[in-house]
């Protein structure tokens, strides 16, 4: 399904307060991006217990349970992780990736609220999530009739959501401080290959690691951690930021002119990793129109074409990637000051061309 709306985790809790309490949800979402957990937090925000149950590894009868003989009579007995006394959040995991003949089984209970002879207690709710078969992840298309029971909510990852959870939720500082630098890196479409890739869920994994090694890891660690987890150009890049928080060699000391690019051969990874934060912090803080940008914009700006001169001395095509379009050949940095670029740095310009 493709959504026609999205939602960022800071807002979902909102709308499942309001729809969720009337009507079962079913939540769309890239793999590892929270919505397990996402979920869970707001059943314990309603004081509910969360029940969840996972498609992939359910059969019909787990749902609807087995006949038993009352009164010369057979009724089928749901399942005591479903039939319960006090109103709970029922959290039907990977839905759609589940097969047809469990789908069917859910119907009445996602849209009467009700299996066999056991009804939900008032006061619960079901919520449903799965992946997109575009995430290149397991899942079966939904028949018209389950599709047509539920209230459908997309939801998309957010750089700024996920840092200020992280801020209070121990994830190790390395990992969201450089997520503040490059939120752009927090999530990635799932490749159509079999290898790692940045998720919230990659990233906290990273987190987890890092905080069992403690700070003293060495590099080549750092490097099988952080290539086992996220995608690899960004496993490259956290481990330049690594090295520059370990010897204190951060963009701000190149901008004030306290030290100046990396030009060892040895740390060609610490210099693209500086280049690439120096170019989102161009694109950050040089105004769409110079006229309107304030004095501490246009010093940036002089600053920046100074620097760019050095960082051509050093690599040619590292001071490229710093003006490089985007991959739709669009410019990223401003006009004006591509202008300038193009006049006073003639050699960079026309190494492009």
């Amino acid at each position: 399904m493709q959504a026609a709306v999205t939602v960022t985790p800071g807002s979902l809790p909102e709308v499942l307060l309001h729809v969720a309490v009337v009507r079962p949800v079913f939540l769309w979402g890239a793999p590892g991006i929270g919505k397990s957990s996402l979920v869970r937090s707001f059943a314990e925000s309603l004081g509910l217990e969360c029940v969840t149950l996972l498609g992939t590894q359910l059969a019909p009868e787990d749902l609807i349970g087995v006949p038993q003989l009352v009164d010369g009579r057979s009724r089928f007995a749901p399942p005591t992780s479903i039939a319960r006394d006090e109103p709970y959040c029922l959290f039907l995991d990977e839905l759609n990736a589940s097969s047809a003949e469990v789908q069917k089984a859910f119907y009445s209970l996602i849209l009467d609220r009700r299996i066999g002879e056991y009804e939900l207690p008032e006061g619960s709710v079901v919520i449903g999530a799965g992946n997109r078969a575009t995430d290149n992840a397991l899942a079966r298309p939904m028949a018209s009739a389950l599709v047509n029971r539920l209230v459908h909510v997309h939801l998309r990852a957010s750089a700024s959501d996920w840092i200020r959870w992280a801020g209070g939720a121990g994830i190790h500082p390395w990992v969201l401080e450089y997520l503040r630098n490059r939120p752009d890196h927090l999530w990635v479409a799932p490749p159509k290959t079999e290898e790692p890739f940045s998720s919230p869920r990659s990233w906290h994994m990273l987190s987890d690691a890092l905080h069992s090694y403690g700070d003293g890891i060495d590099d080549e660690t750092l490097r099988i951690l952080a290539f086992g987890t996220v995608t690899a150009a960004h496993a490259s890049t956290f481990r330049a930021y690594v090295k520059t928080v370990r010897n204190a060699y951060g963009l701000e000391a190149v901008l004030k002119g306290e030290t100046g690019w990396p030009a060892a051969p040895e740390d060609r990874d610490l210099l693209y990793f500086l280049a690439e934060t120096f170019r989102a912090r161009l694109v950050k803080e040089l105004p769409a129109d110079k006229a309107s940008g304030s004095a501490a914009a246009r010093q940036l700006a002089h600053r920046g074409k100074a620097l760019l001169v050095e960082l051509a001395e050093i690599s040619l095509e590292v001071a490229q990637l710093v003006i490089a379009s985007d991959d739709d050949g669009r410019a990223v940095l401003p006009t004006w000051f591509l202008v300038e670029v193009t006049r006073d740095l003639p050699r960079l310009v026309a190494a492009r061309s």
